[in-house]
């Protein structure tokens, strides 16, 4: 990848103000009112659909249904976190909290704090939480630090990466049940108010709407799709793009964010599917613009990006996870090299 010369803020500036000219940092109300609207009377749908037929186990094909609805609903709460749907922080906060700790049992403290710092410093090591060193490593130096069953899982990263996103849907309730330690006064008792209630009423709808044999099954099934995809969301972002040296030159703006990001190609519904996140580089330049907003923004970043000689990452759905999952198992070829000798 050429590399750009370094950032300046005026190389930035220029294009906020021709974004902003544009109009395409206006708040898109009613788009989102809409969009709401439809995911809510969809789950609804779903759970009318699960209580007339839970008792055959023809219920199974509601699963990846809700599955996709719960994906929505996470795209809803992002957009929340980014205050893109509202001016208002207050009422961001509530669609956030009832996209997420209520109908998802994912605390959206939690995740407004840790999206947040990955917005600030993406892919870089020392400050972004989705590259720090844990199930899955992003560096060979990270690599180079792991023994046991670690090494092991390091050795095989690539091939594991989307088994194990079938536990994200999970592994985000026991992220934010554990972040509950970390918040205090009304925010810990309202975030976790929440959590419970989401959990009690989920257990409920299941046990009342078929056997216990059925409920577990499509619990089983529903949250491994759920974290499927969003791991399909999240995946192609920046896995396999540039990583700033903690060491080296501090980067501006427009550089941190471009740099780091990956955009895919495709239609409609490849917008529908990645939740506007296929617009990673728009989305990460301006994480306040509106979803139905990032297309439009585009051609006008790629240009600019061209303008001051910075390279532009896009690529298809498919070959971004070849790109992402190459370079996952880039970084544990020496473990896989060192176990071969041992």
């Amino acid at each position: 990848m050429r590399q750009s010369p370094p950032d300046t803020s005026s190389e930035f500036t220029s294009l906020l103000r021709e974004v902003r000219a544009q109009d395409l940092l206006r708040r898109r109300t009613g788009w989102y009112a809409r969009t709401i609207a439809t995911n809510a009377l969809s789950l609804a749908a779903v759970v009318t659909g699960m209580a007339l037929i839970g008792g055959s186990w023809w219920v199974l094909v509601l699963a990846p249904a809700l599955a996709v609805l719960c994906a929505r609903t996470a795209f809803i709460g992002h957009d929340a976190g980014h205050a893109q749907i509202s001016g208002n922080r207050a009422t961001n906060r509530r669609i956030g909290l009832i996209h997420g700790n209520l109908l998802l049992g994912m605390s959206y403290a939690w995740w407004n704090d840790k999206h947040n710092r990955h917005h600030a410093n993406p892919n870089h090591i020392d400050k972004d939480p989705d590259v720090a060193a844990d199930v899955l490593v992003f560096t060979g130096k990270q690599a180079a630090t792991r023994t046991g069953f670690r090494a092991w899982l390091t050795r095989h990263q690539a091939w594991l990466f989307f088994p194990l996103t079938l536990l994200e849907g999970v592994a985000l309730k026991l992220h934010g049940l554990q972040d509950l330690r970390r918040q205090t006064g009304r925010e810990r008792l309202v975030e976790g108010v929440l959590l419970v209630a989401h959990l009690a009423g989920y257990v409920t709808l299941l046990l009342t709407t078929m056997p216990l044999a059925h409920a577990l099954v499509f619990a089983a099934l529903h949250q491994a799709l759920f974290g499927l995809h969003l791991g399909m969301a999240f995946a192609p972002n920046h896995k396999g793009m540039e990583m700033p040296d903690p060491d080296g030159e501090k980067w501006g703006h427009l550089r941190r964010q471009v740099l780091t990001s990956r955009n895919i190609r495709g239609s409609v519904l490849t917008d529908w599917f990645l939740g506007g996140l296929n617009y990673q580089i728009e989305h990460h330049l301006f994480p306040s613009m509106p979803r139905p907003h990032l297309r439009l923004a585009q051609s006008m970043v790629r240009a600019h990006c061209r303008d001051v000689g910075m390279p532009y990452a896009e690529t298809g759905l498919i070959d971004s996870y070849r790109e992402a999952l190459r370079h996952m198992h880039e970084v544990g070829e020496p473990l896989r090299v060192a176990g071969a000798r041992g």
